[in-house]
């Protein structure tokens, strides 16, 4: 019984470990399809990050507004210190500081829209969503997968990783960060980590909101519509000050928080709907993914196959993680 536990805790472990990538890199088109081989190092990072995130929330009885902030940790951990892509203006070949130079503000040491762009991918897409879509398939989703040599090989391996692409990335792009904005970073870090814990204590009588939860579809929608709307930020028409969607950015954060707390409360609210705002957003990286890869240089044959390739996968997977969640309410009902 207690190997068939640990089995049953591995195979979810393991799926997240290689989603995060899958979404966060491939299915964006970050990652060509001709780079899935390289899913093998991104994995330890990216998957790493997630199940450190998610089992430590789990295991200390916490749930989403944890792993939330965790995430925004991650993000920062990943494009500060790791990559440094939040302080190199020429990270990765491409013009950053000239891009992003409208924003940015010198006691951060980088852009105020970049900090944006790598807190709502990471946290959203590389973290949550995978999160979400893995836990779909548990009967229940509070429960740790991992037990307590896994959790720390989890967490040394993340660290593995983080230190090597770290020492790669610097070589690589010849550019390490004043030691000034590495200590900045860190102390954003262990704020929000220590943050994460804070809000994430349950409270003993939860308020509840004296209304039913919208549908899962109505859920699916607005979160499809609010993550696209933060993709399509691009078009808006020329001359308008850069600082207005920076704003806008911070108020539909605010207003999406708030929603989705209320709506966490309300009567009805269960783990499809959860699955309905990951889903939204997970949707939203499949029509992005179709545009986003010939803008990182892709070729179009190549952009077009993997955009095909990992699209169909998402709505597949997302099918299925449906399905599962509606057989389980059938069980309990």
């Amino acid at each position: 019984m207690v190997r068939s536990a640990r089995r049953r805790g591995l195979l979810p472990a393991l799926a997240l470990f290689l989603l995060a990538p899958l979404v966060g890199e491939f299915l964006l088109g970050n990652q060509p399809i001709t780079e899935l081989p390289g899913l093998v190092l991104l994995a330890p990072l990216y998957g790493g990050g997630a199940l450190l995130v998610r089992e430590t929330a789990r295991r200390t009885g916490r749930g989403w507004p944890t792993m939330v902030v965790l995430a925004v940790a991650y993000a920062l951990i990943e494009e500060g210190p790791v990559d440094q892509m939040l302080w190199n203006p020429h990270y990765g070949g491409f013009d950053m500081g000239s891009a992003y130079a409208s924003t940015h503000v010198p006691l951060l040491g980088t852009s105020v829209e970049m900090l944006e762009d790598v807190v709502s991918m990471h946290t959203i897409w590389s973290i949550c969503v995978p999160i979400a879509l893995v836990e779909a398939f548990a009967r229940d989703p509070r429960r740790p997968w991992l037990g307590r040599a896994g959790l720390p090989a989890a967490g040394l391996l993340f660290v593995a990783a983080a230190v090597l692409l770290g020492v790669s990335q610097a070589r690589s792009e010849h550019f390490v960060a004043s030691p000034r904005r590495f200590a900045v970073a860190g102390i954003a870090i262990v704020g929000l980590i220590v943050v994460g814990f804070v809000v994430g204590r349950r409270p003993a009588a939860r308020a509840q909101v004296d209304a039913d939860a919208p549908s899962p579809w109505t859920v699916g929608a607005a979160a499809f519509t609010v993550t696209s709307l933060y993709w399509l930020r691009d078009r808006l028409p020329e001359g308008l000050s850069v600082w207005w969607p920076v704003a806008a950015w911070f108020v539909v954060l605010g207003a999406a928080v708030a929603v989705c707390a209320r709506w966490s409360r309300s009567r009805g609210w269960s783990a499809s709907h959860r699955l309905a705002l990951a889903g939204g957003a997970l949707l939203t990286y499949v029509w992005v993914g179709f545009t986003h890869a010939e803008e990182m240089g892709v070729p179009a044959a190549t952009a077009l196959t993997g955009d095909v390739v990992f699209g169909t996968g998402a709505v597949l997977l997302l099918v299925a993680a449906a399905a599962r969640r509606g057989r389980y309410a059938r069980i309990a009902g």
